[in-house]
């Protein structure tokens, strides 16, 4: 693993997020599915789906213990929704060390 810091490691998700968001398409990037990884680990959610076309984001958020609620919300500005999802916690620091790792960021010298 990479000696990020935890500001150093959220600014390399961030970017990777603007990155990602500009070349969801690419075939082999699987950044559709690191998008919805993000929501789901943010909102504790199940079933994220993303329409980039429409611009919404449907999920099914937690109520109760094995209960959830079916929720659909528009989002204009995917990168900087997907950016405000980012916490600082212990597990979810060790969460983006793995996306980074599964996209080969590393730092620079």
């Amino acid at each position: 693993m990479n000696n990020f810091t935890t500001p150093e490691l959220l600014d390399e998700v961030k970017n990777l997020i603007s990155y990602s968001i500009s070349n969801k398409n690419l075939e082999t990037s699987n950044f559709q599915l690191m998008h919805r990884a993000i929501v789901k680990k943010y909102f504790e959610a199940k079933n994220v789906k993303i329409n980039y076309a429409e611009q919404t984001i449907e999920l099914q958020l937690p109520v109760g213990q094995k209960k959830y609620t079916n929720i659909t919300f528009e989002c204009m500005d995917l990168e900087r929704f997907l950016q405000s999802c980012l916490k600082k916690d212990e597990k979810s620091i060790f969460f983006y060390e793995t996306i980074l790792s599964h996209y080969n960021i590393t730092s620079a010298a």
